[in-house]
This record gives structure tokens, C-alpha cells and sequence, in this order.
């Protein structure tokens, strides 16, 4: 499982948070154009020194898109190893749109050299503003927010990465992790060694090798032979080379 904490409930004892069978963390960072968490950086060190995954999301708003990126990319810069997100929910008025949300998560992707590795946090916003299935979203992994105990993504996905069910006091239950409390919890469906391997990227790792191409056999012969005599030479599995000295 994961959390997903910020300044509202900060963990205060990340080696008690990980024994409670939590793998990974994702942390509020920034926020529209300029709010940053005073708590994120903190929270980063002690987490990764539990041997906690890390992991930083954007609170997403309708202001300036740009603004919000460079925001993002100067305060949180994920490390390869680090997950990082788009929370987009609604917020009233100030709901980041769908032409929004995806510029943010592509300039964010092509900033890091981390195509399609951006997490989208959604759940009833997805729903209302997505009309049917979106490609560009259904290429990227959900972080379904639902807090019933049947989960359903927007039809862009087939299925959800993370659901966080519940958020420390509606949906199932726990509602609590130790060394944090009443929190937002998170569920995979998979081992937790899947989890970390697909953490950053979404995979295991790279793809398999291509084979590599056969390379040419280079071979120096030095041949001594009277003028006008020809010889034959055959090396290995070569076929048979003739060569007359004329000089």
C-alpha cells in the first residue's frame, strides 16, 4: 500500500509507517502557480531513510499553465527513482481543465525525458469532464479516488494503478497507518515487489534488447608466394578466396 500525505497530516515516524506494510509515499509538493509545501523536503529526507518510495504530486488548478509547471519542476524535481503526479480534482471555479491538464503532464514529461510516466489522480472530475475514452489519459496510469468499495476508472481506462480507497474516514477500511494516522490509503493489486518495480515508470524496466547485428569478420592475410603462382585461402567457415600474385 502507499499514502498520500501533506502539511495536513505529515508522518511522524516513517520507520513506524513502513512497518505497517506501507511501500511508498506521495507527497503534496506544489500547488497552482506558486504555493510550495514548507513540510515536502522534511518529509522526503525521513521517508527515503525509512527505505520509503517517494513520490510528488501537483495540486492542479486553472491559473496559468505555465506558471504551474515551472512551479512543479523547480520546487519537487523528481529524481528518475520518484513518481510524480497530477492531482487534478475539482476545485470549484478554479478546476484545471482538460486542454490544462494535459499540457501540464506533457511539458512535465518532456522537461524530465519521462514520456507517458506521469500518474494522473482522479476520480469524479475524470468522470464528468472526459467525454468518453481519451487515448492521451488511457496511455498514462490512474490513481482512481473512490471511496466505495467498487471501484470504477473513467472509461479512458481499463483499469485503475492505485485506488485510494479511502481517505481516513469514509471508504474501507483501515482508515489509519501508524506513525502518520487518519490518512489518505492507498491500494495495488499487486505484490509489493511490483509495486516498487513499477513505481517511476510504470514498468518493470526496459523492454528486452534488440538483438544486436551480426558483425563482419575481419581477416589480415599476408601472403608470400613467387610471381604467377596462385593461392587459395579459406579461414574458418569463409568460403574459399583465390589470390594470384601478378607483379
Amino acid at each position: 500500500m502507499s499514502i498520500f500525505p501533506s502539511h495536513w497530516d505529515p508522518a511522524d515516524d516513517y520507520d513506524a509507517v513502513k512497518r505497517d506494510r506501507i511501500v511508498g509515499v506521495i507527497y503534496k509538493a506544489t500547488q497552482g502557480a506558486s504555493y510550495t509545501d514548507n513540510t515536502y523536503v522534511d518529509q522526503q529526507h525521513a521517508a527515503k531513510a525509512a527505505g520509503l518510495l517517494w513520490g510528488a504530486y501537483h495540486f492542479a488548478e486553472a491559473t496559468d499553465v505555465e506558471q504551474q509547471i515551472q512551479n512543479f519542476l523547480r520546487f519537487a524535481a523528481p529524481d528518475p527513482d520518484e513518481l510524480f503526479c497530477l492531482d487534478w480534482e475539482h476545485y470549484g471555479s478554479n478546476t484545471m481543465s482538460v486542454s490544462q491538464a494535459k499540457e501540464w503532464i506533457t511539458q512535465v514529461e518532456t522537461a524530465l525525458g519521462r514520456p507517458n510516466e506521469c500518474v494522473i489522480y482522479s476520480g469524479n472530475t475524470a468522470k464528468e469532464m472526459l467525454d468518453g475514452a481519451d487515448a492521451f489519459f488511457g496511455s498514462r496510469r490512474l490513481w482512481l479516488a473512490q471511496y466505495g468499495s467498487t471501484p470504477q476508472p473513467q472509461e479512458s481506462w481499463d483499469s485503475y494503478w492505485l485506488w485510494q480507497f479511502t481517505d481516513g474516514v469514509y471508504g474501507p477500511s483501515p482508515h489509519s497507518i501508524d506513525g502518520v494516522g487518519p490518512c489518505d490509503i492507498n491500494s495495488f493489486a499487486g505484490t509489493p515487489e511490483e509495486l516498487v518495480e513499477q513505481w517511476a515508470t510504470g514498468s518493470a524496466g526496459p523492454g528486452p534488447r534488440a538483438p544486436r547485428p551480426p558483425q563482419p569478420k575481419v581477416v589480415a592475410v599476408k601472403i608470400s608466394a613467387p610471381n604467377g603462382v596462385t593461392v587459395q585461402v579459406t579461414v574458418n567457415d569463409l568460403p574459399s578466396r583465390r589470390f594470384r600474385r601478378a607483379d
